[in-house]
């Protein structure tokens, strides 16, 4: 089973006993060891994974970290743990301490949902501020899981780990500055942008003017782009099932699926939507798939799981919702996109009667 796959089921058993965890020590065991167990090492040997491990640190004698992992009788990564109800930020001088004292090269601070990752990228023996990589299992990432799998015992290499741990902390770092110039545009960056085509002086009144423009051509760029992305690959899931149902289809019926549009207005009303699930399933169980007469969201891709569909064809919009069945589909009328916040109870109750 890939490693992506055991994480995934792992944010279901989350997802399911979150509410049931009321301690720390419960966490630990409930989310932190089969987080461990799924990265290859034995939660049962005390040789390979040690439990209250005691860590002196100067005068304070007795100190211990929740976890050492260790790989040919060397520490590799130890684990500080907190309630899943505590942020996975707010305790890294506890794990600075630790990782001071201890011979291992990556230390995780985790609240058993999140975890991040951290080495001495800036100073040797000194845990860096910033995580380098940090793991959502709520929030899977194919890049972060890519990184996660040099963790592995069978793949551990600290060398190709070392490699990609300064690259990544900066894309992230770059990436971070990136979205606060896209939520809001500092002067350099509507200076850089306007300078190249707008020969005028920018006055304060026309800075506040092009900030907001510069926000909206990069919200709007960054929209058409994921819109393509998502156009182009509903477009060959479309000719894929159109092909596969060719096979049976009667002679006297036509594939021709041409006259099939997605509208841009389709597709984010599927990322609300899919934003809705996601607060409680994982995104790759959700699914679309355009059709002459709607567009419908699926359960697992199964067209016997519909969750809802967009009637957007006609000159008034509505929303077809199966809480109540997957044959007793109830229409509403939309008269704006945002309208459909308003039924998350019905698609989180959707969701969970399949």
């Amino acid at each position: 089973m890939d490693l992506k796959l055991k994480l995934e089921q792992l944010h279901q058993r989350v997802v399911g006993l979150k509410d049931q965890i009321n301690t720390e020590e419960a966490t630990k065991n409930a989310f932190v060891m089969p987080f461990i167990q799924i990265l290859g090492y034995d939660i049962f040997n005390p040789t390979e994974v040690i439990p209250e491990h005691i860590c002196d640190i100067g005068t304070k004698k007795g100190e211990k970290v929740d976890y050492v992992i260790r790989r040919n009788n060397e520490p590799i990564l130890i684990f500080e743990c907190k309630h899943w109800k505590e942020s996975a930020d707010a305790h890294n001088s506890q794990l600075h301490r630790y990782y001071h004292v201890s011979k291992a090269r990556f230390g995780v601070l985790t609240n058993g949902t999140v975890y991040n990752f951290y080495a001495d990228l800036e100073k040797p023996n000194i845990m860096d501020e910033k995580p380098f990589l940090t793991i959502d299992i709520e929030d899977l990432k194919d890049n972060a899981i890519k990184i996660l799998e040099s963790f592995t015992k069978n793949e551990y290499n600290l060398e190709t780990i070392l490699d990609s741990a300064e690259g990544l902390k900066y894309i992230k770092a770059i990436r971070k500055e990136f979205e606060k110039e896209i939520d809001s545009p500092s002067d350099e960056m509507v200076k850089l942008l306007v300078n190249r085509f707008f020969d005028k002086p920018l006055t304060a009144n026309r800075m506040i003017a092009f900030k907001e423009y510069t926000k909206k051509a990069l919200t709007i760029s960054i929209n058409e782009s994921i819109s393509d992305r998502l156009k182009s690959a509903l477009n060959i899931n479309e000719k894929i099932e159109k092909k596969e149902e060719g096979k049976v289809m009667p002679i006297n019926e036509d594939p021709d699926v041409s006259k099939i549009v997605t509208t841009e207005e389709e597709l984010e009303a599927f990322q609300i939507v899919k934003a809705i699930l996601r607060e409680k399933i994982p995104s790759v169980r959700i699914a679309a798939r355009d059709t002459q007469s709607y567009f419908g969201v699926l359960l697992d891709d199964n067209n016997r799981k519909p969750i809802c569909r967009f009637h957007f064809n006609t000159i008034n919009r509505y929303i077809e919702t199966f809480e109540k069945g997957k044959d007793a589909g109830e229409k509403k009328q939309l008269f704006n996109l945002d309208e459909l916040y308003d039924y998350r109870n019905q698609l989180h109750q959707t969701i969970e009667n399949y």
